[in-house]
């Protein structure tokens, strides 16, 4: 009896245990996604005050009618250093928006080895373990064209849907994004029903929400977006010639509330 009491405490500790550092985990990505939101709003405080100056300069430039060759070429030089200094923190505030938004962060070690494990054994699934996202290869996932999850990957996404219902899992939100390349759509058909790149890559994304919300993944923690062809990961060839690692939908698993 002395044994079974010793276990049952054993066990309890560890369920204490598992949860309190899940929780912690959460609250880490909390705090990092927080610090994040308080270095973007100095960036564009940052980036407001030097649009300014930028415009104060323009105008000076504009009346420096009478000033010296030497006081002119200086203006053009302020000017140009602060153009690249205010591109430079624009880039930066579009990275961090986006990793805001997308996720950017590890997810707790039970959750990524499942994710690890599930992305292994599938020909059409990458993991992101640095970042939280699943990959999926669109030419693998849909028909050419087509919005309609291919039957062979059906299967794929309901594993993915179980893994997702874990109770690991259940603490995160989910994001899918759909991407294409850079091929215009030219069937009249396919035009119809996805009249751009931007249409078909989020119809493709509602076609995974759909089957996500129809494995019992809460609709609640389900959002899209549609990227179309403007977030390669690699070059598309020259005269709009495409590239299949381009055309994906990222499925990133982020904290609830980011």
């Amino acid at each position: 009896m002395r044994t079974v009491k010793l276990s049952l405490i054993f066990l309890l500790c560890v369920c204490v245990f598992l949860a309190t550092g899940c929780s912690s985990e959460l609250q880490d990505l909390r705090i990092q996604n927080d610090t994040q939101r308080e270095q973007i709003a100095k960036l564009e405080s940052e980036l407001q005050v030097g649009a300014l100056q930028l415009e104060q300069l323009r105008r000076q430039l504009a009346s420096a009618q009478g000033k010296s060759d030497i006081d002119i070429e200086s203006l053009k030089q302020e000017i140009a250093a602060l153009e690249e200094d205010l591109a430079k923190k624009q880039e930066l505030i579009a990275s961090m928006q986006e990793k805001l938004l997308l996720g950017g962060a590890a997810l707790p070690v039970e959750l990524s080895t499942m994710l690890e494990d599930f992305a292994k054994g599938s020909d059409m699934v990458t993991y992101d373990a640095s970042r939280g996202i699943v990959k999926f290869k669109s030419d693998l996932l849909f028909e050419k064209g087509s919005d309609t999850v291919a039957s062979s990957a059906v299967e794929a996404v309901k594993s993915l849907c179980g893994i997702l219902n874990t109770e690991t899992a259940k603490q995160f939100d989910i994001i899918i994004a759909g991407h294409t390349d850079d091929i215009p759509i030219q069937r009249p058909a396919t035009r119809a029903k996805h009249p751009t790149n931007w249409h078909l890559s989020a119809h493709r994304a509602i076609s995974v929400l759909n089957l996500m919300t129809g494995n019992n993944i809460g609709p609640e923690r389900l959002s899209v977006r549609g990227f179309g062809e403007y977030r390669p990961v690699a070059n598309n060839k020259p005269n709009k010639g495409g590239n299949p690692q381009n055309r994906r939908v990222d499925i990133y698993i982020v904290a609830k509330g980011v």
